[in-house]
């Protein structure tokens, strides 16, 4: 290929899941020139994701880490983007979390004097909310949550991007270093950004990054009582419509396989039998994905140490949806303006190790 005939372009962007789409947006908005080059949408992490948001998560029923600042940004950056896209894919709804125990009912009646916590905080029933629950103790309502369409938002931002959208296999082979930055088959590029999931454990750039891959299940079943809220304890029950829920997750290390596992359903249908009474009429769905993890639980932003203009956005693991609109903030601001990335999320943390 004549190098002189390559198409000129600012950045391209390898995978267009949660991440790589919140980047090309952020720097379309910005006058960028941009490419996106997506693998084919088989066994993608983003597009199985449960796609919530929720301040406070784990078993100790803690806020999420800086929630304050993150949360925030949620709402606003998919709304805009709704708009621009003329679809609906952000769902604001309330989660619902029952207490075990009337220590854990009293634990939290201290918490709600935090003011970091009483951000997202609705109220604290202290009795059942209705009888379909297991919730003798009540429960946390908590506010500032929801769910992102995932499905509908990246195929939506894929028609956005049209003809600036490669749907193809990326071979990292087929990168030649230029005075200019790198080309890609017929594009120019001025600089790459790895957003492609754990497919960058085996870049050649990124390969020295601790990814730890999580496997995780969800399904999607019938059943009757819809509360109006997501329900969270053991598992998560999302209602879409119609009387079918999303109900997930399972988070396994060690069988990173793509399949479905028996295993995991019934694992998922015990905990949800736990949490909500009404048996399930049926299970109409049932998918796995793999996670890009990382090992400290913090995603991965920032410049390779020694390639000028190569770059990575990633590690997002099961929280992508609620840190991205804050990070991709953060990362173009890095990329156009040279502003620092938090140290706590900067790849320079792993630099002793290459």
């Amino acid at each position: 290929m004549d190098l002189l005939l390559a198409m000129e372009i600012d950045f391209l962007i390898i995978g267009q899941g949660l991440a790589g789409s919140a980047m090309a947006y952020r720097l379309l908005q910005a006058g960028q020139k941009v490419m996106v080059i997506d693998q084919p949408k088989n066994n993608q992490s983003s597009r199985i994701a449960a796609g919530l948001y929720n301040p406070v998560t784990g078993k100790k029923m803690v806020k999420s880490w800086m929630a304050e600042h993150l949360f925030p940004e949620i709402v606003p950056f998919y709304q805009e983007i709704e708009k621009v896209l003329q679809k609906e894919f952000l769902h604001e709804f309330p989660i619902y979390r029952p207490f075990l125990n009337v220590e854990e009912q009293n634990e939290w009646m201290g918490h709600s004097s935090d003011p970091m916590i009483e951000l997202f905080l609705e109220r604290i029933p202290t009795s059942s909310q209705f009888p379909e629950l297991r919730d003798s103790f009540g429960g946390v309502l908590l506010k500032q949550s929801g769910w992102l369409d995932i499905p509908v938002y990246l195929d939506g931002f894929a028609d956005f991007l049209g003809q600036k959208l490669i749907v193809d296999w990326f071979k990292e082979e087929d990168l030649v270093k230029t005075k200019l930055g790198w080309v890609y088959r017929d594009i120019q590029a001025k600089a790459l950004i790895y957003c492609g999931g754990v497919a960058e454990k085996n870049s050649r750039f990124f390969g020295f990054l601790p990814f730890a891959p999580v496997k995780g299940e969800i399904l999607e079943v019938l059943q009757d009582f819809d509360p109006g809220w997501i329900v969270n304890r053991g598992v998560f029950r999302v209602p879409l419509g119609d009387g079918l829920f999303r109900v997930g997750s399972t988070y396994t290390w060690h069988d990173l396989d793509q399949g479905p596992t028996e295993n995991a359903k019934t694992e998922l249908l015990e905990k949800l039998h736990k949490l909500v009474k009404p048996a399930v009429i049926e299970v109409k769905n049932h998918r796995s994905g793999i996670r890009p993890a990382t090992k400290d639980r913090k995603p991965f932003l920032g410049k390779h140490p020694e390639e000028d203009g190569v770059y990575i956005f990633n590690g997002f693991g099961a929280k992508g949806v609620s840190l991205i609109p804050y990070f991709s903030r953060m990362m173009r601001d890095f990329l156009l303006q040279n502003q620092p990335i938090l140290s706590e999320v900067d790849i320079k943390r792993y630099f002793k190790y290459i």
